[in-house]
């Protein structure tokens, strides 16, 4: 199975992709969809949406999984957020994709043991379980972390969905 891991942010949204085989991960590609600070949010929001579609038509992913937004204490900047969110919730969903969503926390956890755990510590793992993967920003890293996340847990899914004790 094919999965695309999202981290949404309306200056860049990380991607990444990887595959499942059992129990075993391996890296496909990384990257960020830039939107351009200059342009009214309109203009940026379809910048995501664009960057996004392409990334799904070259990669054709079978399920994506998108990092939940906290909220900020700036409430500006909160809003702008979840405008991009919509955007990157939206596009695999176009695409006829199930979409999960994961708080930071619970990728956090899955991905290093630990909730808390510096941006430092997960990528640290996230290099360590998909070799070769480049990482192109950290938001891409951010993305793959969220892909490892949803691994781990559409696989429990599918065990419990198939009356198999986890």
């Amino acid at each position: 199975m094919r999965l695309l891991g999202l981290d949404p942010g309306l200056r860049h949204t990380g991607w990444g992709v990887i595959e499942v085989d059992g129990v075993h991960l391996r890296y496909l590609a990384d990257g960020a969809v830039d939107s351009d600070g200059r342009l009214d949010l309109a203009r940026r929001l379809v910048q995501l949406h664009d960057g996004l579609a392409a990334v799904l038509a070259a990669w054709r992913p079978d399920e994506a999984a998108v990092e939940e937004t906290f909220v900020n204490k700036n409430p500006t900047s909160t809003l702008k957020l979840g405008l991009a969110r919509g955007v990157v919730l939206l596009v695999p969903a176009l695409a006829g994709l199930p979409v999960a969503e994961y708080p930071a926390n619970l990728i956090k956890k899955s991905v290093v043991g630990a909730g808390h755990a510096a941006k430092e510590q997960v990528q640290m793992m996230v290099r360590r379980l998909l070799p070769g993967c480049l990482m192109a920003t950290a938001d891409a890293a951010d993305a793959l972390a969220v892909a490892i996340c949803h691994a781990h847990h559409a696989a429990t899914r599918e065990r419990w969905a198939a009356g198999i004790p986890a």
